[in-house]
């Protein structure tokens, strides 16, 4: 892998039962990570990981930390076993959610602090979507610009600019519907509607920032091994401070990914490897940056591919 590398971790919709299962068989590291991460949080989300069921894992307050716990236990297996061959990384990125196991695995929090902090995250972001009800929609192939006029008019807001071609949206589940028929009206063809419990990153989670921020004013952010790309502000965070701020805006804002990555790109990063379940964060590093390498580090065999690749035919 390239020195010149930077690891990035997924977010919420990433999950599917089984996550984690055979890193924790196979890796004393992992083992100790599903372990601390039940007892930190006091349940056994391993269990939820493995087993499911499915409906229960996807729940808000449930699959945060479990995402975040199978990608620090994937991270660690991969430290275990690949050693030289995973070199530290020139930056480290996670896609909202994934963000704080890009804080974890730099050091900024525990992964004790870490989980709880994500559990408090994702009780809080279902309860706004109590207050507030609203949903989230993926935009496909539809231009930002016109997308703005759209969510202006309707009411709603761009919550996710992920990729060239993917945008997300998010607001009350009325306005979104008209949002989608404003969109198709003026040649938008393909809108997805996410199975969410809210409108994540707008201003429907207004009512509980204040509740995170003294939260957050409860942990302690240290400085940062490696810097982290914000994704709110695609720059790097280095102080405990930022991390704190970052945290808090990030329910609220808009998720910049495509310029996070654009980031990296620029100061010459060449190899993305995303760490957790899923590829989804692969998938759209390529649309961003065509000629960046893409890693996956999702289980047992992502690893024996690393460690032992296969010649070329």
């Amino acid at each position: 892998m390239s020195s010149w590398a930077a690891h990035v971790f997924p977010g919420q919709a990433s999950q599917k039962v089984g996550m984690g299962l055979g890193v924790y068989e196979q890796y004393r590291s992992a083992r100790a990570v599903f372990d601390e991460a039940d007892a930190s949080l006091g349940f056994p989300v391993s269990r939820l990981c493995f087993e499911g069921p499915a409906e229960e894992l996807t729940k808000t307050v449930n699959v945060q930390p479990a995402i975040v716990a199978t990608s620090v236990a994937c991270l660690e297996a991969a430290r275990e076993s690949l050693k030289a061959k995973l070199p530290t990384p020139a930056y480290m990125a996670g896609h909202s959610l994934g963000e704080y196991t890009a804080m974890i695995a730099s050091g900024v929090l525990s992964l004790s602090d870490g989980l709880k902090l994500v559990r408090e995250r994702g009780r809080l972001m279902y309860e706004a979507g109590l207050k507030a009800p609203g949903s989230m929609m993926a935009v496909i192939a539809f231009d930002r610009a016109p997308l703005a006029e759209v969510c202006a008019e309707a009411g709603v807001e761009i919550s996710n600019i992920n990729a060239p071609g993917q945008l997300v949206i998010s607001g009350a589940v009325d306005k979104l519907h008209k949002a989608e028929q404003l969109a198709k009206q003026r040649g938008a063809r393909r809108l997805i509607p996410l199975n969410v419990s809210g409108a994540f990153h707008s201003e429907l989670m207004e009512p509980v920032m204040d509740e995170f921020g003294r939260v957050l004013e409860s942990y302690d952010f240290q400085t940062p091994r490696i810097p982290i790309v914000s994704n709110v502000t695609a720059l790097p965070l280095t102080t405990g401070r930022e991390f704190r701020e970052e945290l808090l805006w990030q329910i609220r804002r808009c998720i910049q990914w495509q310029a996070s990555v654009e980031y990296m790109t620029r100061q010459g990063v060449t190899t993305y490897c995303e760490i957790g379940p899923g590829t989804v964060l692969s998938g759209l590093i390529k649309r961003i940056s065509p000629d960046a390498q893409t890693i996956n580090i999702s289980g047992v065999e992502d690893i024996a591919a690393l460690i032992d690749p296969a010649p070329p035919a």
